[in-house]
């Protein structure tokens, strides 16, 4: 990217001619999109989103977020629509409780990454966390789990042996790590042990390495909200994120728009460049691509 691109946090490829838009579907990532080091969603970006609503688009989220933490956001932006959680292994909707997918990892394979992460030289480096029917599950309350519960606004269980909760398929694995480089190894290290096909692994932020169903990403989920729920097409979505699961969505939709804090691979496969999420760039890219 050049000095000017990322000075100014315009385009950086495929520029959509907004003359010719017609975007029905606004799908928003949560953390480091629209909501920042407050854990809160400003003013500004709520009231683009209204705006956005009142000029008659749809809104949705998308988070790699459990259901239940995610659920506040859904309610701040006043969506109608399904919340799209766990990297879109888990779409339910809100009002009727109705789940529309659910596509957990296997339970065997569940197993294969537990005994991974529990090898001696990995055990104590790494806090794993199982998500079972939308609660988490975990080994013990590390320093890392109480922070990541505590932003979440979760009550983690502490179950000792995570073996004992895998009678039912988990929606999603993390191991979490302040060591970015170890996550970065790991995320290497398994991309070798498993394809795609087999299983689906990302990073949400660089100290969450996280493995869902091979089915599931956050552009699988947006194409089945907006083609299979809503009868729309890619050219009418519109997607905002800021990290690597969010790179699936923002290659689907018509507009995918990178957050100024999104790495810069991130960036690169972006339609367009916002601000950071402290400076409000969702509402920036809302103001210069919908009202």
């Amino acid at each position: 990217m050049s000095q000017k691109v990322a000075a100014n946090q315009t385009a950086v490829k495929n520029y959509p001619n907004r003359e010719n838009l017609d975007i029905k579907l606004l799908v928003l990532d949560i953390d480091g999109t629209i909501s920042g080091e407050s854990n809160q969603i400003k003013e500004p970006v709520k009231q683009a989103i209204k705006a956005a609503q009142a000029s008659g688009v749809q809104v949705a989220i998308a988070t790699g977020r459990m259901y239940r933490s995610a659920l506040r956001f859904h309610q701040d932006v006043g969506s109608s629509l399904p919340l799209i959680a766990y990297q879109g292994a888990w779409i339910q909707d809100p009002i009727t409780q109705n789940v529309h997918r659910h596509l957990p990892v296997s339970i065997e394979t569940a197993h294969q990454l537990l005994d991974y992460f529990e090898q001696p030289e990995l055990r104590s480096l790494l806090s794993v966390h199982f998500y079972i029917n939308d609660q988490l599950y975990v080994r013990e309350l590390t320093r890392e789990t109480v922070i990541y519960a505590g932003r979440s606004n979760i009550e983690p269980i502490a179950v000792g042996d995570l073996r004992t909760v895998l009678t039912t398929a988990p929606t999603k694995v993390l191991a979490l790590s302040d060591d970015i480089a170890l996550i970065e190894k790991l995320l290497g290290s398994l991309r070798q042990r498993y394809t795609p096909a087999e299983l689906y692994l990302t990073t949400s932020v660089a100290t969450f390495f996280e493995a869902t169903n091979p089915l599931v990403n956050k552009g699988t989920a947006v194409r089945y909200l907006a083609e299979e729920m809503l009868g729309l097409n890619a050219a009418n979505v519109m997607t905002i994120g800021d990290n690597f699961n969010d790179l699936e969505m923002l290659q689907y939709a018509g507009v995918g728009v990178a957050m100024g804090n999104a790495p810069a691979d991130v960036q690169a496969i972006a339609n367009w460049v916002a601000p950071s999420v402290e400076q409000d760039g969702a509402a920036v890219a809302i103001k210069t691509f919908i009202l």
